[in-house]
């Protein structure tokens, strides 16, 4: 009998969730209203220390508006990571600036800070960290590198709701955060994304950009955008965030448990003074293993993975014209990396299934 394929990502939706839309329904304002302030209040005192929210309709669309609120355009240059999913690449690229790619870290996978050293020039505006994985970037070293050469920090947090270091959390240290709250993230809100602001300036900005350039409607500023997240999905997102809290812990249980029991891969590594929170639990193989483990895990064994990511955004062609072709550690991982089942609707059953079908698919291949 064949046994129920482990998927490698389940967003989770609950009864909860099913009456907020429904009292939002009922409520006849489903645009941008009540529910969406509510939201920004709660996810910036839950995750953010108060520092202010805007909630905008993807994780994309607050990185675009966060940049362009911080005056990045034409003529400027971020540095970013290439080893991550194109949108943080694109943002840059959509205010008409130029990303600039640097390399990683090979046990964190996020920002190598001497890559981004090597990687600024005269047009540089700031450089954008991603928090990959859910754990967090090296924010001393950058954030060092940044000082040095006056330059802004944005972060792409999009992975790392509720992740720290050194006690100070994920989303506190850039002039802006994006945090994204697609589906298979750690919560969601069904589509949307938040941008903590670190001053109000920024934050007025976000919310003219979000909103066809006006706060005030017919009161047009500046040319905007219609990024608005609705109420419908900001009630789904505060049910979430209610949640996240244990979730993560489940998370961060079953990374536990992956660490003790899994053979023939290489864990992911915690920075001292991090806290990882696992979305995606990522191990590297040896070269050349990858895709056949990949293979083997789901059709003899029913578990699902992913690959994040194959292709690194500096080889896409959409992003050729930004290419930088030495990217050493980017291009290992991309080779090398397989992220196994974490989410919270894993019994215990299926954590030590995982285990069993990685330890007998790597003990094959040896």
């Amino acid at each position: 009998m064949t046994r129920p394929l482990i998927p490698a990502a389940k967003p989770l939706f609950g009864e909860e969730e099913r009456a907020a839309v429904d009292e939002v329904l009922r409520s006849g304002m489903v645009a941008q209203g009540p529910q969406v302030a509510a939201f920004e209040e709660e996810f910036s005192a839950q995750l953010l220390g108060g520092r202010r929210c805007q909630a905008v309709s993807s994780g994309t669309a607050g990185l675009h508006v966060g940049l362009l609120a911080c005056g990045v355009g034409p003529g400027d240059e971020v540095i970013v990571p290439s080893f991550t999913f194109a949108a943080t690449a694109n943002a840059v690229a959509l205010t008409g600036a130029k990303p600039v790619f640097a390399d990683i870290e090979p046990g964190s996978f996020c920002l190598d800070a001497e890559s981004v050293r090597s990687a600024i020039t005269g047009r540089t505006r700031g450089v954008m960290p991603v928090h990959l994985y859910g754990h967090p970037a090296d924010m001393a070293a950058i954030g060092e590198v940044a000082e040095r050469h006056g330059l802004e920090i944005y972060e792409d947090a999009a992975q790392a709701h509720g992740a720290s270091l050194e006690g100070r959390r994920v989303g506190t240290w850039g002039r802006f955060a994006m945090f994204s709250l697609y589906p298979t993230k750690n919560m969601t809100s069904g589509e949307g994304g938040m941008v903590a602001c670190a001053d109000e300036e920024v934050a007025r900005m976000v919310r003219l950009l979000r909103n066809q350039g006006m706060e005030r409607q017919y009161a047009n500023e500046v040319v905007g955008l219609n990024v608005r997240m609705t109420d419908l999905h900001a009630a789904i997102g505060r049910v979430q965030l209610g949640k996240l809290a244990g979730w993560t812990a489940q998370r961060q249980a079953t990374a536990a448990f992956y660490d003790a029991e899994l053979r023939g891969v290489v864990t992911p590594p915690v920075a001292p003074g991090a806290v990882h929170v696992y979305h995606q639990y990522t191990v590297r193989v040896e070269a050349g293993e990858r895709d056949r483990m990949v293979a083997a895990l789901r059709e003899e064994h029913g578990v699902g993975t992913g690959v994040y990511y194959p292709t690194p955004a500096h080889r896409l062609a959409s992003l050729a014209p930004y290419a930088r072709a030495e990217l050493p550690e980017t291009d290992r991982a991309a080779g090398e990396v397989i992220s196994l089942p974490v989410h919270p609707a894993l019994t215990q059953e299926d954590r030590e299934r995982v285990v069993a079908a990685v330890n007998a698919v790597a003990g094959a291949g040896a």
